[in-house]
């Protein structure tokens, strides 16, 4: 979710949604028909077809909440010094990281129905993407500060001094977590993914950002490229930036009429696979594979649009093979209220890719289907497709993915031309404010990170998880996708 001001900060919230919704809809809600379908897939009806009102009763009244096959177990409200919008959320041992854009919150899973909030961190500078790997917690900021400090203020990206990237932390022991380590990078840092070298002796960060502006000195267009950033694991303050690759010497796609979210100027996340080398990158206008053998150079192998209905491609989920790949649309930023029945069940949603392998080892994603949730929202809901992980059933590809205000879903998309959902968690107009962020699956529960209201506790029904809960995993980064076997 995004919405660009003068000091490149993300604002999230009940008033940003509302505030991103407007002016969205009045980018998007006019454009004109689209040139090109993606792949083999159609679709009648563009944005060029949509309203700013929907004729239709929600399924879930305001006010209320409903679900099917999912089970709320707890939530543990914004407290203390992180009032603001809660984000991403990373695993390892028995704790949960969650991401808040004033810093972070560490809870124990000792209880995984009823987690403990056992630390607290206070270190603005949204979005505060999140990540762990052994030792080391990385937070993204992509909000124009005064220096790299936790006690930074707001500073316009126009000042040749603000400061944005990423800052790394020690948590060899995640009840004091220590901040070791900073390193700026152009354009900030919105999201990162993690690449372990082969040798698993140094960790590389993928930076991802966007948004270039001629009055940015640390953000200047072109900005076709990402940092990727070396973090020796014995020594992390020896971090540093040792590569910029350029992912799209042809300038990426250029853009439409639907508005700036479309051109592609940075990518917005990257999800890794080493175990096989790969990493796909949702890239604003473009989706794309790339071959990550060489940590250090990562190549692009494939790429794709979709100029009939994806308007901001935002992440990527690889299956547990690796033989498909779900994109999302971030359509509108994360403001709009695309789960109307004035918008077209392929807005708003998620892609859902193959990945043919092909003579000499060439490999192309092949366009199969679409999926939304099939609930109407209020015109007042921001709901679009967002930030989910896989449910690790053996034989099938299940996955538990936020929609914001559209709540939890859970689907399966083993038959990529045919997915269809499974279950669904759902609050009503008026119970948050921005809705679910995250939603992500680990070990026998799914978790959740709400913008408003904090972090919540899930049991999904025995008939979807069953085989899932046996599987113990002791971390979890869903922009770093681990195999948890077949």
């Amino acid at each position: 979710m995004r919405r660009t001001t003068l000091t490149r900060s993300h604002v999230r919230g009940a008033a940003a949604a509302a505030l991103a919704a407007a002016l969205a809809a009045a980018t998007l809600a006019v454009a004109a028909p689209s040139l090109a379908s993606p792949g083999d897939g159609t679709a009648e009806q563009s944005i060029a077809g949509t309203t700013s009102t929907s004729s239709a009763d929600p399924d879930v009244p305001p006010g209320e909440t409903e679900s099917s096959k999912i089970t709320h177990l707890s939530n543990q409200p914004k407290n203390g010094a992180l009032l603001s919008t809660g984000s991403d959320i990373a695993f390892q041992g028995k704790y949960a990281f969650a991401g808040n854009y004033d810093g972070f919150t560490v809870y124990d899973l000792s209880d995984p129905e009823n987690p403990e909030q056992v630390v607290q961190v206070y270190c603005p500078g949204g979005q505060n993407d999140i990540s762990v790997y052994k030792d080391i917690l990385v937070l993204s900021t992509d909000s124009s500060r005064s220096d790299d400090s936790c006690s930074s203020t707001s500073l316009s990206a126009t000042e040749k001094s603000a400061w944005e990237g990423i800052k790394i932390w020690d948590i060899s022991n995640p009840l004091a977590p220590e901040y070791v380590q900073s390193v700026e990078t152009d354009c900030g840092s919105h999201t990162h993914s993690l690449a372990p070298s082969k040798n698993k002796r140094d960790l590389y960060v993928y930076v991802s950002s966007y948004f270039p502006s001629a009055t940015f000195p640390d953000c200047q267009p072109p900005h076709d490229k990402i940092a990727i950033v070396k973090i020796p694991l014995r020594t992390p303050t020896a971090a540093r930036i040792v590569a910029e690759p350029n992912l799209f010497p042809d300038g990426g796609y250029e853009g439409d009429d639907r508005g700036s979210y479309t051109q592609t100027t940075g990518c917005h996340d990257i999800t890794t696979y080493a175990k096989y080398d790969l990493a796909a990158g949702a890239c604003m206008g473009d989706g794309i594979l790339m071959d990550i053998s060489n940590r250090e150079r990562p190549r692009v192998i494939d790429r794709v649009r979709d100029t009939e209905n994806f308007a901001f491609w935002h992440s990527a989920t690889f299956n547990n093979d690796a033989t498909k790949v779900v994109f999302t649309d971030e359509l509108g930023g994360g403001g709009l209220a695309t789960c109307t029945d004035e918008y077209a069940p392929e807005l708003g949603a998620n892609g859902i890719y193959d990945i043919k392998r092909k003579w000499f080892g060439k490999k192309d994603l092949v366009f199969k289907s679409y999926y939304k949730i099939p609930r109407i929202n209020t015109e007042n809901e921001n709901c679009v497709a967002h930030n989910g992980s896989l449910i690790p059933v053996k034989g099938k590809d299940i996955m538990v993915q936020s929609w914001y205000q559209g709540g939890v879903s859970v689907y399966d998309f083993t038959d990529s031309r045919n997915p269809r959902e499974l279950a669904w968690f759902d609050r009503g107009e008026g119970v948050s404010g921005g809705g679910t962020w995250s939603t992500y699956y680990y070990n026998g529960y799914a978790y959740s990170n709400d913008l408003a209201i904090g972090f919540d506790t899930f049991e999904i029904d025995d008939s979807i998880d069953r085989k899932a809960e046996k599987v113990r995993l002791r971390s979890l980064n869903p922009q770093m996708q681990e195999s948890y076997g077949r």
